[in-house]
């Protein structure tokens, strides 16, 4: 008999141990809302500022938060409808497993976009561009190819380059570059513009006159 209820313990125990995962994901999901939340919010009047070209810094409350920040899209296959998401995907679609230094670079030329003459006013929007045309300006958007991200390491540290890019809290080193290309390629649109530097395999360039297209 006393066996018998060992053993009936015995299994009990992975079924509590699953049930109690299950809660805890729940639970865990339930928390990151509110966080995820604020962080589209306030990346959405970040969007307005940086479109605006607001020279001035936004003030403490109006910064997104690391932990904001990560509770967005916690399992990198939400839908690309918020300023994060849409800049985090690109920056991992275009730079994962560089360096993270070169990750900051996809975001500034992103950053740099939005409410540039020639592209959309959003982060989204700019992200987009050209889908309707079926020639993107991002090419990850539109190679039919699933665009969740899929390593966890990789897209956190994108997800946080993308919020020090929205607080203004990236420094460009890109120096205004609207556009950029590997160095295994040579587009003709390259000949149009002036390189600004040229960073892991990467070059990066902005238009001679200060005129996208």
């Amino acid at each position: 008999m006393n066996f018998l209820r060992a053993k009936q313990g015995f299994f009990r125990l992975p079924v509590l141990v699953v049930v109690l995962g299950m809660m805890s994901e729940k639970i865990h999901a339930v928390d990151s809302t509110p966080l995820a939340d604020a962080a589209k919010d306030k990346a959405e009047v970040l969007e307005e500022k940086a479109a605006s070209q607001t020279t001035a810094k936004p003030p403490p409350a109006q910064l997104i938060t690391k932990p904001q920040a990560q509770a967005v899209d916690p399992a990198g296959d939400e839908p690309l409808e918020d300023g994060i998401t849409c800049l985090a995907r690109t920056i991992y679609w275009e730079a994962r497993g560089r360096e993270t230094a070169t990750m900051e670079l996809i975001a500034n030329v992103v950053m740099n976009r939005v409410g540039h003459d020639g592209f959309p006013n959003t982060i989204c929007g700019v992200v987009k561009q050209g889908h309707e045309h079926g020639a993107c300006q991002f090419s990850w958007w539109c190679d039919g190819r699933p665009d969740d991200a899929k390593e966890d390491e990789p897209y956190a540290i994108a997800k946080e380059i993308a919020r020090k890019a929205l607080n203004r809290q990236l420094n460009d080193r890109t120096h205004g570059a609207l556009y950029f290309h590997h160095q295994t390629v040579a587009p003709d649109w390259s000949k149009k513009y002036l390189k600004t530097v040229e960073v892991d395999q990467f070059i990066f360039y902005k238009p001679a006159g200060g005129n996208a297209q």
